[in-house]
């Protein structure tokens, strides 16, 4: 299978795809033009769980679990691939943000690779789909029971806001700041937006039943954003 990276134009136009069959999950077009990506579908030890190219293709930086993780307490994790790293976020301050699934944390390195800050060790499970809010927080979904979307102080590693889902989501895999400061998160069967105060002001629910044999949490939801009009 080929796998990769392709840019559309709002005319269906490809203008650019970049071939790579070591891609999942998350890719970002950073401001110098350069291209930010996943691999942890499936991912071993030797793979670089993060790769940012150039335009023409070129890799320019990579990141490698292998270089931090490779201790007893993680040499033995295997679940869909070694991390399963979902997610990539490249921080203002130039650190990159990731997110190794299977270790049940998140990990910001700097420039030149090295762990500055392990976030969410105590608390996450599985995370998904971590960002940058408007106060530099960060919003992530994690697969506690009930699932759940939790706010972290990136500087203190505290969760200081938290959303419950109210119907069994398995798995959340997404949760994302609107313009109007609401919440928009992404379960399985269900995309809901909560205000600050957690009250549901919109939600979308998909039932067992609509696409047969399936259930709901095997065929539903993945991500959502909100479009502007």
């Amino acid at each position: 299978p080929r796998y990769g990276i392709v840019e559309i134009d709002r005319e269906g136009n490809i203008v650019w795809t970049h071939l790579d069959e070591k891609i999942s999950h998350d890719v970002d077009r950073l401001e110098n033009g350069n291209t930010l990506y996943v691999f942890g579908s499936n991912d071993e030890k030797s793979d670089p769980q993060v790769k940012e190219i150039n335009p023409e293709g070129e890799i320019v930086w990579e990141w490698y679990a292998e270089n931090h993780f490779n201790s007893d307490e993680y040499s033995n994790i295997y679940n869909e691939g070694w991390t399963h790293t979902n997610a990539v976020v490249r921080l203002e301050n130039n650190n990159t943000l990731i997110s190794p699934r299977n270790f049940n944390l998140l990990v910001e390195v700097d420039q030149k690779g090295n762990i500055v800050n392990i976030i969410g060790e105590d608390y996450l499970i599985e995370a998904h789909d971590p960002s940058i809010i408007e106060n530099g927080n960060i919003l992530v979904a994690t697969h506690t029971t009930p699932q759940a979307a939790v706010e972290i102080n990136i500087e203190t590693d505290e969760v200081i806001w938290e959303f419950e889902m109210p119907r069994d989501t398995h798995p959340t895999r997404d949760a994302n700041q609107l313009p109007n400061g609401n919440i928009l998160i992404t379960g399985s069967t269900m995309i809901v937006e909560v205000t600050p105060d957690k009250e549901i002001v919109w939600q979308f629910i998909i039932k067992d039943g609509i696409s047969p044999p399936t259930p709901a949490s095997a065929a539903g939801f993945y991500k959502a954003e909100r479009i502007e009009a």
